[in-house]
């Protein structure tokens, strides 16, 4: 006859299988707290001021540039006519460059923007589309139709053509493009330029990346030798794992030889699509002038070298992924089992399975922005600007946010000193009258509004909570 329990050793057992399974289950959130800064508005003028969540402050801090879209006829860059910047001291704007001729309309040229600065010499580089002389030849602005400019960005308007494009040669010029690049982004030493690509000549390749560097055997009268970095399979005719689209992309180490991306890939059972994050390995001896430009029906194949690695599976990453300044972590924008975008980090190497969730916030994360200390990572979340820990000095996942008034913020950008965050406000904007003037769109101008981030005041805080603890 088999032994059962009494009453008590069950009551018991119960006990403490309860006990057992509430110390184990308990999560602890991550702190939160509130320590709004000092917040001002640094632009007052009657257009608008599109910081496009680019590298816009300068090497020194001292200016922030940005592009002037919206201000004439529409929001697209086709329209936009002037690059400039703002010194952050005096709010003084100073135009940086400004097409001779323009054309404006539903069919535009040249068409300027999306500006980023060296981030060690004081000049910028964007998007420029075609002369008003070539439309004839080359069309409107469109997409597959820009190359980039240097400027010098003292207000002399000194500029300096980087890219080529060709689309008349067969096969294109070696060191050449067939297309349009965007988002220009120099890595930290200034060596490199990533950008995404759209093809004119091969059009059932979706965007992909690429990138640049001076090379005496670049195309003449042009500085950089061009290359993408992958080439995407036809637009729905990926096999299972390859990918269709490349974008998203940044720098992940400061010598410009690791470029993460968005990659739209085909899922292993070959139904659907996942937006997962990759990585290109770029050898820094990587000879660029192995890469073939392409030909009229052939599409342009990246130089010999390049590995592509993947770091996310299943996973919807979107915006832009950023690489920390030590280039070891990568963070990233993904949705969570609600489909709200929460902020990732993941190690670059690979050693990391699985990125390590940040945020459970009810808003999405936007506009990543790397502290360069490596500790923290800031955001956008409903407008508001966030500051999330992420390193060893605090408890992971520490949360501060650093505004209070309700306000839509848009395109983050950070100093690169760690100091200062400035970012877009759609404003009320008054002319000499005191009238509210509204932009092309209608809208209120948008105006760079900036906060300089007491750090210390931070840092003590989060102690003091700590010690009560």
């Amino acid at each position: 006859m088999k032994h059962r329990p009494d009453f008590l050793t069950l009551l018991l057992i119960a006990s403490l299988l309860l006990l057992s399974s509430c110390t184990v289950k308990k999560k602890t959130a991550s702190p939160f707290i509130m320590i709004p800064m000092p917040e001002r508005q640094i632009t007052h003028t009657l257009k608008d001021h599109a910081l496009d969540n680019n590298d816009n402050f300068s090497p020194d801090g001292r200016f922030l540039c940005y592009d002037t879209r919206g201000t004439v006829y529409n929001e697209d860059i086709g329209n936009c006519r002037t690059i400039e910047k703002v010194e952050i001291a005096t709010d003084r704007e100073t135009v940086l460059y400004r097409p001779d001729t323009v054309i404006t309309g539903e069919q535009a040229a040249p068409g300027v923007g999306a500006v980023s600065y060296h981030p060690s010499e004081n000049k910028v580089i964007f998007i420029h589309g075609p002369d008003v002389s070539e439309v004839k030849e080359r069309g409107y602005y469109a997409k597959p139709n820009r190359t980039a400019l240097e400027v010098v960005a003292d207000g002399s308007g000194r500029s300096f053509r980087v890219d080529m494009r060709d689309v008349t040669h067969d096969p294109t010029t070696a060191g050449a493009h067939r297309g349009g690049t965007h988002r220009h982004e120099y890595c930290r030493d200034g060596s490199r330029t990533g950008f995404t690509y759209d093809d004119f000549l091969v059009r059932d390749i979706d965007r992909t990346i690429g990138f640049m560097q001076p090379d005496p055997r670049a195309p003449q009268g042009y500085s950089c030798y061009f290359a993408v970095i992958l080439q995407p399979a036809p637009k729905d005719k990926a096999a299972p794992g390859e990918i269709e689209k490349a974008y998203g992309d940044s720098w992940v180490d400061s010598t410009g030889t690791m470029r993460a991306f968005i990659g739209k890939v085909r899922r292993e059972e070959g139904n659907g699509y996942d937006e997962d994050l990759f990585v290109a390995d770029i050898p820094k001896d990587l000879d660029i002038t192995t890469a073939f430009s392409g030909t009229r029906t052939q599409y342009p194949r990246p130089p010999q070298g390049i590995v592509i690695r993947r770091l996310t599976h299943g996973m919807q990453v979107g915006g832009i992924v950023r690489g920390s300044y030590n280039g070891t972590q990568i963070a990233f924008a993904a949705r969570d089992s609600s489909g709200t975008d929460q902020l990732f980090v993941i190690r670059a190497d690979g050693s990391e399975k699985t990125p390590r969730q940040v945020t459970r916030l009810k808003k999405p994360v936007e506009s990543i922005r790397w502290h360069p200390s490596g500790e923290w990572i800031l955001f956008l979340s409903d407008g508001q600007v966030m500051a999330a820990a992420v390193g060893t000095r605090h408890p992971f996942g520490t949360l501060v946010q650093l505004t209070e008034k309700k306000m839509r913020r848009e395109q983050l950008v950070l100093s690169p000193d760690g100091t200062l965050a400035a970012w877009d406000v759609r404003t009320p904007t008054k002319n000499d009258k005191g009238e509210i003037v509204k932009d092309a769109t209608s809208q209120d101008f948008r105006q760079v509004w900036m906060m300089e981030i007491d750090w210390k005041k931070i840092e003590k805080r989060i102690r003091q909570m700590t010690d009560d603890k």
